[in-house]
């Protein structure tokens, strides 16, 4: 019987056919690629819908009492709630802050271990210790609050005023002592500043904490100290300790009649003194998201801001980016000061 179809047509019937094939797969090849999409979609998020998925603890390299505890355990007690979940404050203190920190940094990348720390655990120790490469790549989460710093004397410097101060140190061969919570602490970087800004003639005496610091400034056996208005306030409004000046730009409630560095002769400070939380490295950014989001909630609480000003805590909040930006340029800031007054990691 002859074909019915010329070779032609033939040709012509295998091309749509192939044409057709085509068009399935490429039909089918979307669907597909459609799919994954969707369900890398569901799995970006899945890591914050399931978190917390077991009780968090929150770091904090210092001793108890501190600006940084008291922060951490009012984001415990309202986290807690929040989250249906416990959150446990863990005190880890000791070499500024260093232990706790290289902790966390080694924690699993689950969101389940933070860090609530000082601004000096983030923008300086890593560069004084080589041993904690591992704290520089903390996943920033939010600033949390500024806590204002004031300088003190205790009553082994019989002075009334920053000047006095500066001129007492320039008298004595051995300058005045001053007391930190450690090498590279806050304390530590304020001191060392204002030493540079001023001339002043000052010997460094680091203490395990900012606690036992104020002990032997109590006692006479150090001289003054740049520390947290929290930790001070107390023995300032017992007149065991002198207020001097508040250590930024603007003055403070608790202790109105305190003047700043600048109104007590000592203008162009720069810097603050901040507290940030942060995440092992690696934890999922939709980790980082979720907390970021939450802890601002928390932050946003008019019964946490007042029990913060209480403390001379100022709430800051903010983004992942603001925050990663601050230890950036806070880097760049101490460091210079860093290099002047030659320190170097205990």
């Amino acid at each position: 019987m002859p074909d019915r179809f010329s070779p032609e047509q033939q040709a012509a019937v295998g091309n749509r056919v192939l044409c057709v094939h085509h068009r399935r797969r490429r039909v089918i090849a979307l669907a597909l690629a459609s799919v994954t999409v969707a369900w890398l979609g569901v799995l970006a998020p899945a890591h914050a819908q399931e978190f917390p998925s077991q009780p968090i603890k929150l770091v904090v390299p210092l001793t108890p009492g501190g600006s940084n505890d008291v922060l951490a355990r009012t984001l415990a007690e309202k986290l807690s709630g929040l989250w249906h979940q416990s959150v446990i404050v863990e005190n880890r203190p000791g070499a500024s802050g260093n232990i706790g920190a290289d902790a966390v940094a080694r924690a699993p990348a689950g969101g389940h271990t933070l860090l609530v720390a000082p601004n000096n655990v983030f923008v300086v120790n890593h560069s004084l210790s080589p041993r904690l490469e591992a704290a520089k790549d903390l996943a920033p989460v939010t600033l949390l609050g500024t806590v204002p710093f004031v300088l003190v004397a205790g009553s082994s410097a019989k002075v009334g005023s920053v000047k006095e101060l500066i001129e007492l140190s320039k008298s004595r061969p051995a300058g005045l002592s001053y007391a930190s919570s450690g090498i590279g602490s806050p304390h530590h970087l304020a001191a060392e500043m204002f030493r540079s800004m001023t001339g002043a003639r000052m010997t460094h005496v680091p203490y395990k904490g900012g606690a036992p610091a104020i002990v032997d400034l109590l006692g006479g056996q150090v001289d003054v100290q740049f520390g947290a208005i929290n930790q001070l306030l107390p023995h300032i409004r017992d007149g065991k300790l002198k207020a001097l000046a508040i250590v930024g730009n603007e003055r403070v409630p608790l202790v109105p009649d305190v003047p700043t560095l600048a109104e007590a002769g000592v203008p162009g400070w720069q810097g603050e003194v901040w507290v940030g939380l942060a995440a092992p490295p690696r934890t999922p950014p939709a980790i980082i998201e979720r907390l970021n989001r939450d802890v601002r909630r928390v932050l946003a609480q008019p019964e946490v801001q007042a029990r913060m000003a209480d403390q001379g805590i100022v709430l800051k909040g903010g983004t992942i980016a603001q925050m990663a930006q601050t230890i950036e340029d806070d880097t760049k800031r101490w460091a210079e000061v860093i290099k002047e007054a030659n320190i170097k990691a205990e």
